[in-house]
């Protein structure tokens, strides 16, 4: 696929666009004035590989939690303004790498210039974050609502205003619940600016909901080369967004970086309980920094034949299973073994 060029973006100790590397991000969801929870949370967020994280600033205890975590945490904090000029300034005097704010939303433009002016000082980019259910009332009369080509428009306006304050330092996100007009609008954009582009479904519901929106909305654009960082909307925890967005950035193989399950769907050869054992493996290789192909099948046709292009895998047999490794037979284990089995292999790749 070719990548959409876009300019480069630098928040915190990473870079966006500009060809650098697909980034994923997820959002803290606790109260945003309980400094414990939200540490807590960010710590876990940066242990399952998080890379951005954005915060919620509703007040200035917010900000005072947000100048904490910065002290204590090493991954690059957003935070998150909505109307209020005047926490994007503090937010930034507690030393944030990244403000979310959509400038035609926070009075007049005096005040987008003292937040542009903070931002650029300090070198912080400026993410405008338009979605369905922010667009301008007289765009929502001229196109008959909140349509990919309101969305766009709403963007392009918001970003005029920083580009009037000599700003470019920014990121743009377009998101909507319906997949089809988010994709829609994030192409019209990505047509017309050269902006890097952050990718969503937003209010995708809950887990097996979310991950079937966010696949096809997200993988859509990412397969036509567009998108520079992705978040997938879960309502719940926020570290299975975070592994939902490096699942789906390898499965298009665009970073891959643990391994990838290949499993069969069993039929009635099927004489081990592959469902549990698929489970269990995939949750044991999860936090594993190795780029490798594991195949768990349920009988020998699915085995060291089909998945022979796996790096390691297992084949099912009578309450046993065939370890092997690039098609070659290494033995044969006890059902009950074949997890602790195939790790040890694992580990000597």
């Amino acid at each position: 696929m070719n990548k959409r060029a876009s300019r480069q973006v630098k928040i915190g100790n990473k870079v966006i666009g500009g060809g650098a590397p697909v980034l994923v991000q997820s959002m803290l969801n606790v109260p945003s004035e309980d400094y414990e929870k939200n540490l807590e949370q960010t710590l876990a967020l940066e242990k399952a590989g998080c890379e951005i994280v954005r915060m919620a600033v509703p007040n200035l205890e917010a900000v005072k939690v947000l100048g904490k975590l910065k002290e204590n945490t090493s991954v690059p904090l957003v935070a998150d303004i909505h109307f209020d000029y005047k926490l994007a300034l503090e937010s930034l005097e507690a030393g944030v790498d990244k403000i979310r704010i959509n400038p035609g939303n926070i009075g007049d433009f005096s005040n987008v210039e003292k937040v542009a002016n903070a931002c650029a000082k300090r070198n912080v980019p400026i993410r405008i974050g338009v979605n369905s259910g922010s667009v301008e009332k007289d765009l929502l009369l001229k196109y008959g609502g909140a349509t990919p080509e309101a969305m766009a428009e709403s963007a392009f306006r918001h970003i005029e205003l920083l580009e009037k304050c000599d700003f470019y330092n920014t990121v743009v996100s377009i998101k909507s619940s319906d997949v089809t007009k988010m994709v829609k609008a994030y192409r019209l954009v990505a047509e017309k600016c050269d902006y890097p582009l952050h990718l969503g479904v937003t209010e995708a519901g809950t887990e097996r909901g979310s991950l079937i929106k966010s696949s096809i909305g997200i993988g859509s654009l990412l397969l036509d080369g567009i998108g520079d960082t992705i978040r997938v909307s879960i309502t719940d925890t926020p570290i299975k967004e975070v592994y939902a967005g490096f699942d789906i950035l390898k499965a298009l193989e665009l970073r891959v970086e643990t391994p990838r399950i290949v499993s069969c769907p069993t039929c009635g050869r099927t004489k081990i309980d592959l469902v549990s054992l698929a489970t269990e493996i995939e949750e044991a290789v999860k936090d594993i920094k190795k780029p490798i192909k594991i195949a768990v099948m349920g009988c020998a046709v699915n085995g060291p034949g089909e998945a022979k292009e796996a790096d390691i895998g297992v084949a099912g047999g009578n309450g046993e299973g065939l370890i092997f490794k690039k098609g070659e037979i290494l033995r044969k284990v006890n059902e009950k073994e074949i997890v602790s089995e195939l790790l040890k292999e694992i580990e000597k790749i």
